[in-house]
């Protein structure tokens, strides 16, 4: 099965998940592929830019455990 140009970049290329073409076209990058979505990644980091793939000042919650929502490992 041979994929086309849009179903190729539908989705996250970090998670996989998929993305509507109208947020590929607002936050991805020149190309319209984004680097990270909503599923992994939050609204104000995306918002800054690291669904284009940019480097982004506020800590990432897949390396920064306890932060936006989540808890570090030993807590209960």
């Amino acid at each position: 099965m041979t994929l086309s140009l849009d179903e190729k970049t539908s989705g996250c290329l970090n998670c996989g998940a998929h993305v509507s073409s109208n947020f590929r076209r607002v936050y991805g990058d020149e190309d319209d592929r984004v680097h990270r979505c909503p599923e992994c990644d939050t609204l104000v980091r995306l918002h800054r830019g690291s669904a284009a793939g940019l480097e982004v000042r506020i800590p990432d919650p897949q390396y920064a455990l306890g932060r936006h929502g989540g808890q570090p490992e030993g807590w209960s």
